[in-house]
């Protein structure tokens, strides 16, 4: 609050009037008795040319126009003779002071008489010599040898002075008044602005551009807000659009390292998935070559080696199949079809299956028929790998329950499998390339860990929500398809 600029302007403000009233005071003091003095010695030179000037040979002809001067000039006019006989005196102060009795010779100094003999105006001062009072005398030589003398008291001049002083004593304390009470408003006023402009420029320090200024006028502060408002409105959309670049750069930096990390696990996948069959088939073939085996054996040397080019054949297909989806290289051909008959279709030809395994398998429809949008041939792909997983991870009852329900605008497929369930934290991950829940049993499956990450893949091309959920006693795998006409 000390470096406040309110309080600074309000100093300021408050020091130029004391100064201001002082200066006054001063020039009052000192000067004004001089310039009145100055002013009346002005007034009775101009008077004594006027009169000079109206005077011919009868002063009786101008006795009337003497008398205003007199009253104007608030004091005596005396015209002498050469001789120093009284021609005219003030007929409003007569018999008043007696400077008609005095004489020339009291009333201007023997300088001042031969002066104004010698045709030389005069101006002298006069300290009469029973009052004791102070007159400023002017002589102005007239024709016919004629003086004119003109005075005025000088006490009268002081006394205005004084009185002048005493009144501007309560002019000033007035002033300095009403000094203070404008300097206050004045500063409080001019500096409010100037306040409101800092608490908006605070809030933009701390990223807060809510806070705009209330423009009010077109003067330099006005002008100032309005640049500070447009500041303002540049700094967040500036601001904003950084934002937005940082976060989407931030998504593109995390994209692309678990696009690195889904490379590298998926490199060290496909070496583990290839490893064993290639040392499957590189065992055997060398005991073809070394003979190390009998007729017999060499028939299932040569099934083991073919079982296993199989499997890396179907994992190669998958492969170029799940990289033909990602990299969006493959199209599907949308057509209208009854979904029933397909999952009766994948239904019956997974029976023999169902038996040779004691599987209780178990296909639930709707009572409507329902027509669906999207490729049959891959749809079908989709529950051949759901019904594979199931069977690969069956238990408990060792049922499999296919279902399919209708809303207005969706069919839901289900494939149902009894069990135990997935681990939370594994629920999203199973859909991730060579992703296996039991590693251990995948050769006895047979499987690549490619199969639910194609299943995806198909599904994302269908624009189709899917999804895995844990039920009672078992897991649910599901997938919904719009409805055709």
């Amino acid at each position: 609050m000390k470096n406040s600029i309110r309080i600074k302007l309000f100093m300021a403000l408050i020091f130029f009037t004391f100064m201001i009233v002082g200066l006054s005071w001063t020039l009052n003091t000192k000067y004004l008795e001089k310039y009145y003095l100055e002013k009346k010695e002005e007034t009775l030179i101009k008077y004594g040319k006027e009169i000079k000037n109206m005077v011919k040979d009868n002063v009786e002809d101008i006795n009337s126009e003497l008398g205003r001067i007199e009253n104007t000039l608030g004091g005596n006019i005396i015209i002498f003779s050469a001789d120093g006989s009284t021609l005219y005196y003030s007929s409003f102060h007569r018999g008043g002071n007696g400077f008609g009795k005095m004489g020339i010779r009291m009333l201007l100094s023997s300088r001042g008489i031969e002066e104004v003999l010698a045709g030389n105006k005069v101006l002298e001062t006069f300290v009469h010599p029973k009052f004791k009072m102070k007159f400023l005398v002017h002589a102005v030589p007239l024709e016919g040898n004629k003086i004119l003398i003109l005075e005025t008291s000088v006490g009268a001049i002081k006394e205005s002075v004084e009185i002048a002083k005493d009144f501007y004593v309560y002019i000033g304390m007035i002033a300095l008044v009403l000094g203070t009470i404008l300097a206050h408003w004045f500063s409080k006023r001019f500096t409010k602005p100037i306040v409101e402009l800092n608490r908006v420029a605070k809030y933009m320090a701390k990223l807060d551009f809510s806070k705009k200024y209330n423009v009010k006028g077109k003067d330099e502060i006005a002008q100032l807000g309005e640049t500070m408002n447009y500041l303002s409105d540049r700094l967040d959309h500036t601001i904003s659009e950084l934002n937005r670049a940082n976060k989407k750069l931030q998504e593109d930096i995390e994209r692309e390292r678990k696009i690195d990390l889904m490379r590298k696990e998926f490199i060290s996948s496909v070496s583990h998935e290839l490893k064993t069959p290639i040392a499957l088939i590189q065992g055997y073939a060398e005991g073809l070559k070394e003979n190390v085996a009998d007729e017999q054996s060499k028939d299932f040397y040569c099934e083991v080696i073919i079982d296993e080019a199989e499997k890396m054949g179907k994992m190669v297909k998958d492969l170029l199949e799940l990289s033909k989806m990602e990299s969006g290289n493959i199209t599907i051909d949308m057509e209208t079809f009854d979904i029933y008959e397909l999952v009766e279709k994948v239904y019956n030809k997974y029976k023999p299956i169902f038996e040779e395994e004691n599987i209780h398998g178990i296909l639930e429809k709707c009572d409507e028929d329902l027509k669906v949008i999207g490729e049959s041939s891959k749809i079908e792909q989709v529950l051949i790998n759901f019904i594979n997983n199931g069977i690969n991870h069956i238990g408990g009852e060792r049922n499999i329950k296919l279902s399919i329900k209708g809303d207005n605008e969706k069919v839901r497929i289900s494939v149902y499998n009894t069990g135990e369930h997935i681990p939370e934290k594994e629920l999203q991950r199973i859909w991730d390339s060579f992703y296996k829940l039991d590693k251990a049993r995948n050769r006895e499956y047979g499987g690549t860990g490619l199969g639910l990450s194609i299943v995806r893949g198909i599904l994302k091309l269908h624009n189709s929500d899917f999804g895995v959920l844990n039920r009672e006693n078992g897991v649910e795998f599901w997938f919904e398809l719009r409805k055709g006409d």
